[in-house]
């Protein structure tokens, strides 16, 4: 389950690449979704110089010499350049390898390959990325983007959904939302036009906690409520149950004492 923390470890991995220049492309009909054809792919890298690595949240961009190109590894895809991943053991994610996996990739003229990895078939390449439609990024938040994030009308959507919405704040998934308001006591049902001044200074440090923390742990799986994560589960923190519901489409946990 990539969240931004893993794509910015696969955008390192990608670094390694910048300077070098492509010699073939390829892209299977599930990654080739967004495109009109498989082969827009093939044709359209071929050729092209890698320049730069950027990032904004789950979307891993690769600049060129030409059109540039973006990556997206859906639930359980993997960056690798020749067998090396950027980041190893994803919760959710493949254990193993398999050739048939391979959905898209890039093979370069010092005969490196920088392969996408997803046996869920998630996984997308783009040509020419659409930032806009994206908010800001989980890893460069700041309290007033934070803030503006949340603005809504009413009531509003549930906190937890509100994290998870790419066009707001890009980059939170499962995982990191469901720590964060773990770390900031908030109940993942709580409408985002109730949060109280409190409430909302709690998520902010619990936002920049869990980024700096997890990353330097190695990843959005690596959160205080892990252990926790299953039916029957109690609470790291204090023991009491965890319960759980769906919140905001996704499988939420969540401590019934501190997050009540």
């Amino acid at each position: 389950m990539p969240e931004v923390l893993e794509i910015e470890s696969y955008r390192q991995l990608a670094e390694r690449v910048v300077g070098a220049t492509i010699v073939r492309g390829w892209a299977d009909a599930y990654a080739a979704k967004k495109l009109a054809t498989p082969g827009a792919w093939a044709r359209a890298v071929r050729g092209l110089t890698i320049t730069d690595t950027t990032r904004r949240g789950k979307l891993l961009v690769l600049g060129t010499d030409g059109v540039t190109l973006g990556l997206r590894f859906g639930m359980t895809g993997v960056l690798l350049l020749d067998g090396d991943a950027g980041i190893e053991g994803l919760f959710y994610g493949p254990h193993d390898f398999r050739a048939a996996w391979v959905r898209a990739g890039l093979e370069f003229a010092d005969g490196r390959r920088l392969v996408v990895h997803d046996p869920r078939r998630l996984a997308r390449v783009e040509l020419d990325p659409d930032l806009d439609e994206l908010g800001a990024d989980a890893l460069s938040m700041t309290r007033p983007a934070l803030e503006a994030a949340l603005v809504s009308r009413g009531e509003g959507p549930a906190i937890k959904a509100r994290l998870l919405d790419q066009s707001r704040i890009a980059g939170v998934g499962n995982l990191l939302a469901d720590e964060m308001l773990f770390r900031a006591g908030i109940d993942p049902r709580t409408p985002v036009g109730r949060l109280v001044p409190t409430q909302r200074a709690a998520l902010y440090r619990a936002f920049t906690q869990t980024m700096r923390t997890l990353g330097k742990r190695g990843g959005s799986h690596t959160g205080d409520h892990m252990e926790a994560r299953f039916p029957g589960g109690l609470c790291p923190r204090d023991g009491a149950a965890m319960r759980i519901d769906t919140v905001g489409g996704r499988t939420t946990y969540w401590c019934s004492q501190h997050q009540s």
